[in-house]
């Protein structure tokens, strides 16, 4: 797994349709802000979920600081997913650095 900061994911998305965005906070933060185009798929349902996802895609996972998202990054490593790279600063890093107009919040 790899840590990209928020500039740099966004290159990455510009640049590469073909990567999955793997949004993995709970359904209440996904309905306030997400990524367009994001599979949410919440932390405690990945394990249950994991074989829809194909492992030989690159994935950026996400969460709101990168805390969450790095833990199933390692996960999806620990069972053969070979291109994860996490949102280093999350989603609250995103709304401050690439889209000031996305909506922020405090987790519950």
């Amino acid at each position: 797994m790899i840590e990209k900061t928020p500039e740099e994911i966004k290159q990455i998305i510009d640049n590469d349709k073909e990567i999955v965005i793997v949004d993995v906070r709970e359904d209440w933060e996904y309905e306030i802000c997400h990524l367009e185009n994001s599979v949410h798929i919440p932390l405690l349902q990945v394990e249950d979920k994991v074989d829809s996802l194909n492992k030989d895609d690159t994935h950026v996972v996400v969460c709101h600081h990168g805390i969450r998202s790095r833990m199933i990054g390692k996960y999806l490593e620990s069972v053969g997913f070979k291109n994860i790279i996490n949102l280093s600063t999350g989603l609250e890093g995103w709304a401050t650095d690439v889209d000031k107009s996305m909506k922020k919040y405090e987790r519950k």
